[in-house]
């Protein structure tokens, strides 16, 4: 059975941050390293550390492009100002420079007043992710949908792992499409086309292939707001890419005060493609945490944090059971009783038989209720008895996490109760539909529950679904 991820996304989340966390979740570095190495792309290489993030230690996860496919990020003035003047990365240990090199030198043309960017970044929180400098340069970049799935498929690492690439890349190509008004198959990406972003996409699939997880869970982004500039002028936040995936994908977007992007099309494009779900279990076991550090400062975090879980199969709550002791009732107002708590609500309802004061033969009622139905409970109890006093008692339990399931059987539809344990399920056929097929063909109940049973263990994977 694979792993349960969630991902908590207060600092908005990019491709990096979420490679980044997933190996400080535990993804081997090397099988990491040797599936980017058998990808037909050069240019790179990666560097893997740890930094510091608001005063907590964060794993940094960085595509080092050589000289010839160096981009020049601009994002990076989110970091060091307008230019780097001799600023390198390794007093943020990442081990490279620009050797000096300013903005201004690539003659880029457009500023980045009230902390706007170049290029609105499909890793924005990462160095080098690919902008385009003017028609032409490093145009070899420019790789459209197919190029890009070829790239994929050479690669030496597992079929899973290419299928959630493959999605994570079509994801951005649809949005793309929409907000240049182009046929999917006609999309050139500027960036996400570029070495540094296809390293991303490509490494967080193996790295989620590697930790075996099946199951993602991305309850809502937390994204910026306000302007970014691309090559094709001022555009707001959400970016185009990023919006069109949210409204493709029904991802939940949650608008912060601050300005700037913290979701990058890739971020966003990675939680469409794997999302399973977007609602925590109500009682989970976190069983290891990893996180992912960005690299722009904002006021904000900078992390993904991403949480390996585990639901709880036994819940724990309050219930009430309320008791009393009657003698001078009919059996057939004792069964009334029982089917009217049981219809407004009770959650159990039994007789035991007791000897009262004077050796009076009698019945204790039981009944089992949350809370919120006690006083309902205990108006039916006085209304249709002739007892004068109920006895309540506040009680904890655990019950197995449980849900109902139709299943087709070779004697019909049939509801299947199932519980879930960790070591497995329990299934349970409910008796009225067991009862309702052996009244139908006129067979003893028992033999049909039996056949139910046995199709039931067939179909096990079938209902875990």
């Amino acid at each position: 059975m694979g792993k349960t991820l969630y991902l908590e996304c207060y600092s908005g989340i990019s491709g990096d941050m979420t490679v980044a966390a997933l190996l400080d979740l535990g993804a081997d570095p090397k099988v990491l390293e040797e599936g980017l190495k058998s990808m037909p792309v050069d240019g790179y290489d990666i560097r893997i550390s740890r930094v510091k993030k608001s005063g907590v230690d964060a794993c940094d996860f960085d595509v080092v492009l050589d000289h010839i496919h160096e981009n020049h990020d601009h994002d990076m003035e989110y970091l060091h100002g307008h230019s780097h003047e001799g600023h390198t990365h390794d007093e943020h240990g990442h081990g490279h420079s620009h050797e000096g090199h300013t903005h201004d030198e690539h003659s880029h043309g457009h500023s980045h007043e009230g902390h706007t960017h170049d290029e609105h970044s499909h890793e924005g929180h990462a160095h080098g992710h690919a902008h385009s400098h003017g028609e032409g340069h490093h145009s070899h970049e420019h790789r459209g949908l197919p190029e890009i799935l070829g790239l994929i498929r050479q690669a030496k690492i597992t079929d899973r792992a290419k299928e959630m690439a493959e999605r994570i890349f079509q994801v951005i190509a649809e949005a793309e499409a929409q907000a240049h008004g182009l046929p999917v198959d006609q999309v050139h990406f500027h960036e996400v086309g570029a070495v540094d972003s296809i390293v991303d996409i490509v490494a967080a699939a193996i790295c989620l292939d590697n930790l075996d997880v099946t199951e993602i869970i991305v309850p809502e982004l937390y994204e910026g707001r306000g302007t970014i500039r691309c090559q094709h002028g001022i555009i707001p936040v959400p970016v185009p890419a990023v919006a069109n995936i949210a409204a493709a994908h029904g991802l939940k977007l949650h608008m912060t005060d601050i300005q700037g992007e913290l979701v990058t099309p890739t971020g966003a494009a990675i939680a469409a493609a794997l999302r399973t779900a977007d609602k925590l279990p109500e009682h989970f076991i976190v069983e290891k945490i990893g996180l992912g550090a960005g690299k722009r400062e904002y006021n904000t975090p900078g992390v993904v944090r991403a949480m390996l879980i585990r639901e709880e199969t036994g819940v724990q709550d309050i219930v009430y059971r309320l008791e009393t002791n009657i003698d001078d009732c009919t059996g057939e107002i004792l069964g009334y009783v029982m089917e009217r708590l049981l219809k407004e609500g009770a959650r159990d309802v039994s007789y035991t038989p007791v000897y009262m004061k004077k050796n009076r033969p009698a019945y204790q009622l039981n009944v089992i209720c949350s809370e919120a139905d006690v006083h309902a409970m205990e108006e039916i109890i006085f209304q249709e008895t002739t007892t004068i006093g109920i006895r309540r008692m506040k009680m904890e339990r655990t019950v197995l996490r449980r849900e109902i399931k139709k299943l087709s059987t070779s004697l019909g539809e049939v509801r299947i109760k199932v519980c879930r344990l960790h070591s497995g399920v329990r299934l349970y056929a409910e008796y009225e539909d067991v009862a309702d097929i052996s009244r139908r063909l006129g067979k003893p109940y028992y033999e049909i529950y039996l056949q139910i049973q046995r199709e039931l263990k067939d179909k096990e994977q079938e209902l875990l679904l």
